[in-house]
């Protein structure tokens, strides 16, 4: 089930459709907003909150916001985007094209790729 989060004032908001429903709901941390969003998917569509799986998908901010070791340059860069046009996403001045928030949604993917090929070395 797909889960979409975005930043709130304080933590996150997260929205999923359920039949013809929309459930929307909003915690300081992303596994608070699991449980609150599984709990009301139980009450209202009789779900066992145990086979409830999300795929987690944020906007901008929310990414920007969870993962903040990120830098908006670098990833504008890698993107191949003006870095100040992926700031202006990121605070909700403008929102991405579909094509762009690819763009976006590859580098992070390739900087993944290369975090997981690192070996660090100790004697």
């Amino acid at each position: 089930m797909e889960l979409i989060i975005e930043k709130a004032d304080v933590g996150f908001l997260g929205r999923v459709h359920c039949e013809d429903n929309l459930i929307i709901d909003e915690a300081d941390n992303l596994e608070t907003l699991e449980e609150n969003i599984k709990k009301a998917l139980k009450e209202f569509h009789g779900l066992n909150p145990k086979d409830v799986k999300f795929e987690r998908k944020y906007d901008l901010s929310a990414l920007f916001e969870k993962f903040n070791y990120l830098k908006i340059s670098i990833v504008a860069e890698l993107a191949g985007l003006n870095a100040s046009l992926l700031r202006q996403y990121v605070t909700g001045v403008k929102h991405p094209s579909v094509s762009q928030a690819k763009k976006i949604e590859e580098a992070i993917h390739r900087i993944g790729n290369e975090l997981n090929r690192i070996h660090v070395y100790a004697e």
